[in-house]
């Protein structure tokens, strides 16, 4: 009965380590982020997808009202998967760190300071009585002195960079799709390419336009840029994976 207790303790407090070095609701949190549907990340030589997975539950809902890729600066955008609501506390975090940079010192902030800076927050949640850690993973990326910067941020607060990846829902199948048809030397459109095959591969092989959402960042230009339903459906279109069929609902919504 004892060491029931002693279990359910080390569950309960954020701040209280198990026995054998665990923090359990940092650990509840990352299956969150996996009950949230997928976003992926991808660096190019030219600059960075977001692609997300926007499932729409009711087609009484609109599209663009379930939000997961947010331009944090005119260079920096983030793509979430997990509780919707705790990432746009992130969010909104994120764009003030922006500010205070542009104003302190005159210049937009770095990819890598800005993740560190979320990150750095989200630890903070970590080991805080009476709060708990934020339920959701952040894809950062961006521009930095035009070299494209990929980043992502864990519930334990870690930062990450990455070439491609996915969070979310499905994570272990999109990893392995990125890894096997990455290509270092591939171009923008190749990265978007290659970002809405892998949501189109744990799919059923097709995507609807209204149920995606993209955004790049591109070298040249330094900024950001999201993609409406047009633009959407002519790169589906143009990699064969715009599903034909009526719109149907999806099984469930985004946490």
């Amino acid at each position: 009965m004892q060491g029931q207790q002693q279990q359910q303790a080390y569950d309960r407090g954020i701040t209280i380590f198990s026995p054998d070095g665990r923090l359990y609701q940092v650990e509840y949190a990352r299956e969150a982020v996996k009950r949230g549907t997928a976003s992926i990340g991808v660096r190019t030589k030219d600059g960075v997808v977001l692609a997300v997975d926007k499932r729409v539950p009711s087609p009484l809902l609109e599209d663009s009202s379930v939000e997961k890729i947010h331009k944090a600066d005119n260079h920096v955008g983030i793509a979430s998967a997990g509780h919707v609501a705790d990432a746009r506390q992130l969010i909104d975090f994120a764009r003030r760190q922006t500010q205070v940079n542009q104003l302190r010192y005159g210049e937009p902030i770095g990819v890598e300071t800005l993740t560190k800076e979320v990150t750095d927050h989200i630890q903070q949640y970590t080991q805080v009585g009476g709060a708990r850690p934020f339920g959701v993973a952040l894809i950062v990326g961006g521009i930095d002195n035009g070299e494209p910067r990929l980043f992502e941020t864990d519930p334990s607060g870690t930062p990450y960079e990455w070439k491609a990846l996915a969070v979310g829902s499905d994570r272990g199948e999109l990893q392995e799709y990125l890894e096997e048809n990455y290509d270092e030397e591939a171009d923008l459109d190749g990265g978007i390419a290659l970002a809405l095959d892998a949501l189109a591969s744990v799919n059923e092989g097709s995507l609807l336009p209204n149920e995606v959402g993209l955004a790049t960042i591109d070298v040249e230009s330094e900024s950001f840029e999201q993609f409406d339903h047009d633009t959407i459906e002519s790169h589906l279109e143009e990699n064969d994976l715009l599903d034909e069929g009526e719109e149907g609902d999806a099984d469930e919504a985004d946490e």
